[in-house]
């Protein structure tokens, strides 16, 4: 088992990281390999809906999004963690994580999906949705914790004060461990659900 975390923060030793730390550590203890991509320092570009991975099967601008996107094909979970910003994700990550979904064209069906948001006060549910709704448009199952998968911290270092969230980071690797190890099971004694061809329409027809 291994899972991808994808780390929106620009600043590596901030309260993002140290989220990112006890998830870390609590994988660890399940067996579970990580590996962490640090995207927020990172100068990423937004998609400009070419259509070009379509024809080529990755993104016209080879970046780190082109890097990433075997790993998360291999991951058997993937993790989004980000500060928050005007209760919205890092736009820097957005960009990257709206690249990453848009141009990787593999199956990622029951790849387990997790977003974590840290915040000083407000704003952690909106950014929380924002995205969850990468995993459910890929269906991909959303694993969950004793509470939304936030943690609190301003000042850098703040997070590691905040016990309740480091303990629902503990509690959503360990449910993730768990949901990957089960869904690994079930897809070798019942394989994958059956998909039906896409219907794919818009509101003018």
């Amino acid at each position: 088992m291994n899972v991808l975390i994808i780390n929106g923060s620009p600043h590596l030793k901030g309260n993002t990281s140290i989220a990112i730390n006890e998830l870390v550590k609590t994988f660890d203890k399940n067996g579970v390999e990580t590996e962490v991509v640090n995207v927020g320092p990172k100068d990423i570009r937004g998609c400009i809906a070419c259509y070009k991975c379509a024809e080529t099967g990755k993104c016209v601008f080879n970046d780190l999004v082109n890097e990433t996107a075997p790993k998360f094909e291999k991951a058997d979970g993937l993790i989004i963690a980000t500060p928050v910003y005007y209760a919205c994700a890092n736009a820097t990550l957005v960009a990257f994580v709206q690249r990453l979904f848009f141009s990787t064209h593999f199956d990622k069906t029951m790849k387990v999906g997790a977003s974590v948001v840290v915040s000083r006060r407000g704003g952690c549910s909106a950014t929380f949705d924002e995205l969850n709704k990468f995993f459910t448009i890929s269906n991909m199952p959303i694993a969950s914790s004793q509470y939304w998968n936030s943690v609190h911290g301003r000042k850098q270092g703040e997070a590691s004060q905040d016990a309740e969230g480091l303990q629902t980071m503990r509690t959503l690797a360990n449910n993730m461990s768990f949901l990957m190890k089960s869904i690994a099971l079930g897809k070798e004694k019942f394989g994958l659900p059956e998909k039906e061809e896409w219907i794919a329409t818009n509101f003018i027809r």
